[in-house]
């Protein structure tokens, strides 16, 4: 695999900042959605072991994330994220015509991924939800408070393995303070608008979730899951495995599980 390419592109709020890891015949494209308060460089290995299966790797940083322009983690409306990941697609299109399109989304970008199948899915080969937030989300209620806690994500809720806190607390480019008001009235907003959108239908879908993922619990998405699966679904839950299950001590179970469904959804 060769080094991750980085590249900009002009998004519905300024610059975007992007990477692309490829290798030199790829087979499919794999197009990658990040999570709150992250950026798409934290998911190297995860585009390693997607390579290593024959992927070329697409991801770009949400507006207001990472190396991308916006005011720190605010998103005023999931649609025009989607619009963004849009472009990013249509550059990968682009340099890789012909080749089959795969959509893989964490988290907040599983809600953004579930948003993006919805609108595109007879231009997609497959769709991986990994603890997506769809579905019923408890974290609406920090809407009814009159000030937002003050308090960062707890780094400790997101992988048994403590190096994976202790990264993610070193990271300058990981957002570090507490939630934005306007980002949790455009995440229910967005739930609600998946809610109200379309199942997949045909296009196979993977939902992938630690069992004891206190960040996104399972049994919540577990309604938004149900909405939008349709006639080719599998379904993974890892006893034990928090939040990031890409970054789970299991991850290479975890990975080896997505790459195996991606290379049956492209048979069909």
């Amino acid at each position: 695999m060769t080094a991750a390419r980085e590249w900009t592109l002009d998004g519905h709020a300024g610059r975007l900042a992007g990477r692309t890891w490829g290798c030199d015949s790829p087979t499919h494209v794999v197009l990658l959605a990040h999570g709150y308060g992250e950026h798409a460089g934290r998911y190297e290995h995860v585009a390693v072991a997607l390579v290593d299966a024959g992927a070329v790797v697409h991801a770009v940083d949400h507006v207001g994330h990472g190396k991308s322009d916006g005011d720190r983690v605010v998103v005023a409306d999931f649609e025009r994220v989607v619009d963004d990941l849009h472009l990013a697609d249509e550059q990968a299109r682009a340099q890789h015509p012909g080749l089959p399109v795969v959509l893989i989304g964490h988290s907040m970008g599983g809600l953004i991924a579930a948003r993006y199948a919805q609108r595109y899915a007879d231009s997609l080969a497959a769709v991986v939800l990994s603890g997506p937030l769809v579905g019923d989300w408890g974290g609406r209620v920090l809407l009814d408070l009159p000030e937002l806690p003050d308090t960062p994500l707890d780094s400790t809720t997101l992988s048994r393995d403590p190096q994976v806190g202790r990264a993610y607390e070193a990271d300058p480019l990981v957002w570090h303070g507490p939630f934005q008001r306007p980002t949790l009235e455009a995440i229910v907003r967005g739930l609600a608008a998946v809610q109200d959108g379309p199942s997949l239908g045909s296009l196979p879908l993977m939902w992938a979730h630690g069992e004891d993922d206190r960040l996104v619990p399972l049994d919540g998405s577990r309604t938004g899951v149900a909405h939008l699966r349709g006639e080719t679904y599998v379904e993974k839950h890892y006893p034990g495995a928090q939040h990031e299950i890409f970054n789970e001590t299991n991850r290479d179970e975890v990975l080896a599980d997505v790459v195996a469904f991606i290379r049956d959804a492209l048979r069909q």
